[in-house]
């Protein structure tokens, strides 16, 4: 079974101080295993990354406020983020994965413990597309929560699905800038057709996982051109801002 490295336990408290109600937008909770067990068919099952632990990260770095993220290697089991919501003192909300078992209880269930997101895994190494008449089905129950979508692609998925998705009639997040390769430059198609989202009101892209955009290696300098920045591409005058999450942890390091 693929693992992944544990967190780094020594965090140093930074220099820089967020403002007050500050929100971590893309972080995971993994076990502890032997209370909330990994997926038997999970593509990986990494050290056990605790709440406690996430709580102390927040603490070190003055963030107030977080999104779960809820892990694949935790498969559809709801039950380690719901936990996490549930001791946070209204602090954190969720989102979720979800298979044909989920119905309008389990759907009742996840809002009123906070779960605001279902989250839909294209990319490969987790097993790939998921099965469309699911996804069909939920992003219209999405609509009639008020929820949003989000969803983890690998690059290639934003040319084959780009009619699906320009149809989604609820809000939109893509993951980890789309996965779209640093070393293929600004002029590859899924670059352009993610530009193209980012004119859309319901479309937001999480500025995070530089890692998986990068060829270089660290410090993954070659990805600056994907990311966000004053004079980078991303760069869009709707709403005079970058569609970015205002704090990612993206803790513990995974490949979530």
């Amino acid at each position: 079974m693929k693992t992944t490295a544990p967190p780094d336990p020594n965090t140093r408290k930074p220099k820089f101080r967020p403002p007050p109600g500050a929100c971590d937008a893309h972080c995971h909770i993994f076990g502890p295993a032997a209370k909330f067990p990994y997926a038997k068919d999970a593509p990986y099952w990494p050290p056990d990354s605790p709440f406690e632990s996430l709580q102390k990260l927040h603490s070190i770095l003055g963030i107030e406020r977080a999104v779960i993220v809820h892990a694949s290697c935790h498969g559809a089991d709801m039950r380690v983020t719901l936990d996490a919501i549930a001791r946070s003192g209204g602090k954190y909300r969720g989102t979720a994965i979800i298979d044909e078992t989920y119905g309008d209880k389990q759907f009742k269930r996840m809002h009123d413990g906070g779960i605001r997101a279902v989250r839909f895994n294209f990319v490969k190494h987790l097993g790939g597309r998921p099965d469309m008449r699911l996804f069909d089905r939920t992003v219209a129950r999405l609509k009639e929560m008020g929820w949003h979508l989000i969803l983890h692609l690998d690059s290639n998925d934003l040319v084959e699905f780009r009619k699906k998705l320009e149809a989604i009639p609820v809000p939109m997040v893509i993951d980890h800038m789309g996965r779209v390769k640093a070393a293929e430059g600004l002029a590859q198609r899924p670059f352009r057709i993610l530009l193209e989202f980012m004119k859309n009101e319901n479309c937001w892209v999480k500025v995070c996982g530089a890692e998986r955009v990068s060829s270089a290696g660290p410090p993954f300098t070659d990805a600056i051109n994907t990311t966000p920045t004053p004079n980078g591409c991303f760069a869009t005058p709707l709403r005079g801002a970058w569609r970015w999450s205002p704090r990612i942890s993206f803790w513990p390091k995974s490949t979530a």
